[in-house]
């Protein structure tokens, strides 16, 4: 008879869990990954962005990677160039890469309380503004289970989200979302947010009118865990073409790779 309970008991789970509101689902995630961006302060790590500009033809005109070491210097990020095209810097360049890093050291070790709090303060506004756009999301699409996928060896639901007509966004980005179509995985057993696609379905105006990012741009996103504790990103990715000040029309492709994470052991 316990058995049979606990078999009962099982099954009503599963099925719960299959049912479960999609919308839901992402308001959790959503939670998740505000909490993992806050804990991103705590880590210095690697970041790698490659650029490749194509012209009308497909064409490769200009190709660049940059590799950049990020470190909490006095309260807030500092980033070095340590590499250029997935090799070293050259020693002259590291010299000067190291003298402006320890002048950057130098100034903020000089700053007065007031300062110092007004440049931590100001990052952390940064910081805020980035996360503002992502509490919308539960409320600015539509969503639809799309099946499961093993991500990274996880199980994940695959949720497609289309815009909802009425939403009106608050922030500069999230007032864009009507004009994006996306999928995302979530972790079914902690919801963490694993990955996204996302499309623009209509022409963008970014900035002041300053660049248009064209209908059928593409972006990604994949979130990777870090030591077994938080979920950072890993993978951020744009393939797009462009209307730049009106008159340059471009085609980019954006890369960035984020690697070699380390928890720091006190506040730097």
């Amino acid at each position: 008879m316990l058995a049979r309970a606990v078999l009962l008991l099982a099954a009503a789970c599963s099925l719960a869990a299959a049912q479960e509101e999609p919308r839901e689902i992402v308001r959790r995630a959503v939670q998740q990954m505000q909490q993992d961006l806050i804990a991103t302060r705590h880590y210095d790590f690697l970041q790698r962005s490659e650029t490749c500009e194509l012209d009308s033809a497909g064409h490769e005109k200009s190709h660049k990677i940059l590799l950049y070491e990020v470190t909490m210097l006095e309260g807030s990020p500092y980033r070095r160039l340590v590499g250029r095209d997935d090799r070293p810097v050259s020693d002259e360049e590291a010299h000067q890469e190291q003298a402006k890093l320890e002048d950057a050291a130098a100034q903020r070790k000089k700053e007065t309380p007031a300062e110092r709090q007004r440049r931590i303060a100001d990052w952390e506004a940064r910081r805020q503004r980035d996360r503002e756009p992502i509490a919308e999301l539960p409320e600015a699409f539509d969503f639809k289970m799309a099946g499961h996928a093993l991500i990274a060896g996880r199980d994940a639901w695959v949720i497609e989200a289309t815009p909802r007509p009425e939403f009106h966004g608050r922030t500069r980005i999230s007032k864009l979302f009507p004009k994006f179509r996306g999928k995302l995985w979530v972790d079914r057993a902690s919801y963490q947010w694993l990955k996204t696609e996302a499309e623009v379905t209509d022409n963008v105006w970014w900035g002041f009118f300053v660049a248009r990012l064209n209908k059928g741009a593409r972006l990604s996103l994949e979130i990777t865990q870090v030591d077994g504790g938080e979920w950072l990103p890993r993978h951020f990715k744009i393939d797009a073409s462009a209307r730049v000040a009106l008159v340059k029309s471009i085609h980019i492709q954006l890369d960035t790779t984020y690697s070699n994470y380390r928890k720091l052991s006190a506040p730097r």
